[in-house]
C-alpha cells in the first residue's frame, strides 16, 4: 500500500512539515453538534476572496469566441499542407488567416 494511501499516525521528518506544525494538528477532534449547527459557507464568511476565486475559475479554459469554429474535411495538396505544418506549431491558425485573406475577409 502507498504511504500516503495510509493514515499517518506518527511524526515523519522530511514530509514537508515541522514537528511544532504536527503537534499543532494533530489533536485535531470531531466537531460538535453544536459546531455543526453553527458552520457557515465560505462564500458567506469570505465573500471577497470566494469572489475571486469564482473568477480564477471562470477565466481557466479555451476563450469564448465571437462565433463558433467549424469542423470541416478538407483535400488539400500534400506540398501546401506541408509547407503549412513546417511553419510551426500553430500552423492551422496561420492557414486559417490566409484563408481569411483569400476570401477578403
Amino acid at each position: 500500500m502507498n504511504i500516503k494511501a495510509q493514515k499517518q499516525k506518527e511524526f515523519r521528518p522530511d514530509r514537508g512539515y515541522t514537528k511544532e506544525d504536527w503537534d499543532e494538528v494533530s489533536d485535531n477532534p470531531p466537531w460538535t453538534e453544536e459546531e455543526l449547527r453553527s458552520a457557515r459557507p465560505f462564500r458567506e464568511v469570505f465573500p471577497e476572496i470566494a469572489a475571486k476565486m469564482e473568477q480564477a475559475i471562470a477565466a481557466r479554459g479555451r476563450p469564448k469566441l465571437e462565433a463558433p469554429k467549424v469542423a470541416v474535411t478538407l483535400r488539400l495538396d500534400p506540398d501546401v499542407l506541408e509547407k503549412f505544418k513546417a511553419s510551426g506549431k500553430d500552423w492551422r491558425a496561420r492557414m486559417a488567416e490566409e484563408l481569411r485573406k483569400a476570401a477578403g475577409l
